[in-house]
């Protein structure tokens, strides 16, 4: 290939520009012309697209956020709509996209890919919700800075003996829940892939750790669950302690990138271009057992994510 392309979508995350950065310079240094293309599949709709070089993408490795913008297009979920973007990569002489996004950015890179647009996908997101994945981009930074802001919440906690009910980004995924909840020492933790009696893991524990002269409580809550101030109700009226219902909200997308956040970014993109040079399309690059490797996107969205119920457990008796 002489000409890609390098888009985002979907929701923002730590380590996208990063994986640009590896892109592009990638692609230029094997020859590679490389276009941007803004706002993801709108941009590509809209042939809204910048041609980058080695110096564009200077100094944006420890940036948040994406460069080239995202969004979420429903119009590309229409033949139409597809149809324009093929025309946008005709005339630009784009032979191949790099596409950086979740499972919903992945299912258009297969849609381009089958009319003739080979697409390699690069999981990034902060959910780690792509289930060929062990691991997404933008997660690892998701988890400190959720550490970070349960750890001040805990001092408010500590100096008024009160309970916090948290509510942490994840969609139906609850890794950020559990890992988050694991490292700030939670009482409790709620995630949509485990069952939960609210009555025996919610208000039990607190009544028992009350017994051992415990005085304040964190619980964490993954956004799938929800719930958090009927929650933070129960726990009040029924447990008899002060209780306060906290969102983190989009907070947790920003910031800048970890270390293995930019690490990670970096090797998935070198990975992803390598593989267009190839000539090879519809595939999504993945970190499986601590390797980079590649699977074919129509099995990689086919595929189950089961939570990791040893850690789940390890949590529950720990936290007591």
């Amino acid at each position: 290939m002489k000409t890609i392309g390098v888009l985002t979508s979907g929701g923002d995350a730590p380590g996208m520009n990063a994986a640009i950065r590896a892109v592009v310079r990638t692609a230029c240094e094997n020859g590679m012309k490389v276009y941007g293309i803004n706002r993801g599949y709108q941009g590509l709709i809209d042939d809204d697209l910048v041609e980058l070089n080695i110096r564009s993408v200077s100094d944006i490795i420890h940036r948040g956020g994406t460069m080239l913008y995202s969004a979420r297009c429903l119009a590309f979920k229409e033949e139409e709509g597809m149809q324009k973007a093929i025309e946008t990569c005709k005339k630009h002489g784009i032979e191949g996209i790099v596409v950086i996004g979740g499972d919903g950015s992945f299912r258009g890179a297969r849609d381009l890919s089958l009319r003739g647009i080979p697409c390699i996908g690069i999981p990034g997101t902060i959910d780690n919700d792509i289930v060929s994945s062990d691991y997404t981009i933008g997660y690892d930074t998701c988890l400190n800075t959720i550490m970070d802001m349960v750890d001040r919440i805990r001092d408010t906690v500590e100096s008024h003996s009160r309970c916090f009910v948290v509510e942490v980004m994840g969609n139906r995924c609850g890794d950020l829940t559990l890992n988050s909840g694991i490292a700030v020492g939670a009482t409790a933790i709620v995630i949509p892939e485990i069952q939960s009696d609210i009555e025996k893991h919610v208000i039990e524990r607190i009544r028992r750790t009350q017994k051992t002269d415990k005085k304040h409580f964190i619980i964490m809550v993954a956004e799938g669950v929800g719930g958090v101030a009927d929650l933070a109700k129960k726990i009040q009226e029924e447990c008899g302690v002060e209780t306060r219902s906290t969102v983190l909200g989009h907070v947790q997308r920003g910031g800048s990138p970890t270390a293995r956040d930019r690490v990670m970014a970096s090797q998935m993109g070198y990975y992803a271009v390598k593989l267009l040079m190839q000539g090879i399309g519809n595939r999504v690059v993945v970190m499986k057992d601590d390797k980079i490797v590649d699977y074919d996107i129509y099995e990689a969205l086919t595929m189950t994510k089961e939570v990791d119920t040893t850690l789940y457990q390890i949590a529950h008796e720990i936290s007591i």
